[in-house]
């Protein structure tokens, strides 16, 4: 249900570091939002503050204040009464328990965006709705990428360091996609269509880069608690072409599904205006990435999140369709033994998604209709 001047309202799932400046942002531009979180000690401090502070950033100098949020819950039908537009701002494991929470409270017209989807997150978060029994008209879609580089510097206080100029959102079914862009743009406008939702699951650069960089890093992260910065420091020219040789499967693996892929470097350019003769260059010339430090510790996202819910599924639809995919593997495996666990095991396999066997028209079916 829009608001007095016939803007979307705004549910926001999550509140970590992207939570937060998602709902932060839009409450600083005038939108009333809504903050919905798992457990009640990270939104605390947001209750106590009665919303969240924005600070401004070399970039944005100007992007700062006090955002105003009135609902603030861990209870997800409160947080999804009347809002129009539900954004989902949570690592990609947990996709499946925000569907799962949704499902009972959804209603016709309500909009569904993973900010971002990682890896067939939408796909994911379409198939549980569909086995929970929902019967009401939503649009389940997913971002490429999320659209602020952010960080929590405070209880309730974040820093929004760039906002992306373009980020292709695209919905299953793929006629949805225009749907889900007329409301977003409204307040959202970097947002931009995509033909389907393998494009923005398999253009997701984070996955070529966090991952790799991390496990590369290693040794500098646990000796120095993560004190340099990430892409400026963590990315050399030897780790450049791992980089780049992730990012040559990565995209053969969308040209076996009859897609077009867009390269790491092509991608600087779009979202951050970046560009270089190769890819060490192009991530050295990203002025947002000036400044991000590099995790505390290897127990972290970039890892725990991007390997099962990114590398996994991009490596396994390769190896159905007979793609090499050795240095993405390769990555995998030391993430695997490095944290002592069995990311295969819990990743996004094609069994699990429900793809296993099937041909590149039936995936591409699915997608677009909504159906194999």
């Amino acid at each position: 249900m829009p608001d007095e001047l016939g803007r979307p309202i705004f549910t926001v799932f999550g509140a970590g570091n992207g939570g937060q400046a998602m709902a932060g942002y839009l409450a600083l531009k005038g939108f009333q939002v809504r903050l919905y979180n798992r457990s009640e000690p990270r939104i605390q401090p947001i209750k106590l503050m009665g919303g969240i502070e924005i600070v401004g950033s070399e970039m944005h100098p100007d992007l700062r204040g006090f955002a105003k949020i009135p609902v603030v819950t861990t209870n997800a039908g409160e947080a999804m009464e009347g809002s129009d537009i539900l954004l989902v701002v949570v690592p990609a494991f947990g996709h499946r328990f925000i569907a799962e929470q949704m499902a009972p409270h959804l209603k016709d017209g309500q909009i569904i965006v993973l900010n971002p989807g990682s890896t067939f997150g939408a796909l994911e978060v379409y198939q549980v709705l569909r086995s929970k029994g929902v019967k009401a008209d939503v649009i389940v879609a997913e971002a490429e990428t999320f659209i602020f580089t952010s960080r929590n510097i405070n209880p309730a206080q974040v820093r929004i360091y760039r906002i992306k100029n373009s980020i292709p959102v695209s919905a299953i079914p793929a006629h949805r996609t225009n749907d889900v862009i007329k409301a977003l743009r409204v307040a959202l406008p970097q947002f931009v269509p995509a033909e389907n939702v393998f494009i923005t699951s398999l253009n997701n650069i984070g996955t070529v880069f966090h991952p790799a960089i991390t496990i590369l890093n290693a040794s500098r992260i646990e000796s120095t608690h993560g004190d340099f910065e990430f892409y400026i420091e963590g990315v050399t020219p030897a780790i450049a072409s791992i980089l780049e040789r992730m990012d040559e499967e990565r995209c053969k693996v969308m040209e076996a599904l009859e897609i077009k892929p867009m390269t790491a470097r092509e991608w600087l350019y779009i979202a951050y205006d970046a560009t270089g003769s190769s890819l060490f260059e192009a991530i050295h010339n990203n002025r947002g990435y000036y400044g991000i430090k590099a995790p505390p510790t290897l127990e972290h996202l970039y890892i725990t999140e991007d390997v099962p819910t990114s590398l996994v599924p991009i490596a396994s639809l390769g190896k159905m369709l007979g793609v090499a995919v050795d240095a993405i593997e390769t990555i995998i495996r030391l993430a695997s033994l490095m944290l002592k666990r069995d990311f295969w095991e819990e990743g996004r396999t094609m069994e699990r998604l429900g793809l296993a066997g099937r041909s590149v028209q039936e995936i591409k079916k699915l997608a677009i209709e909504g159906e194999f």
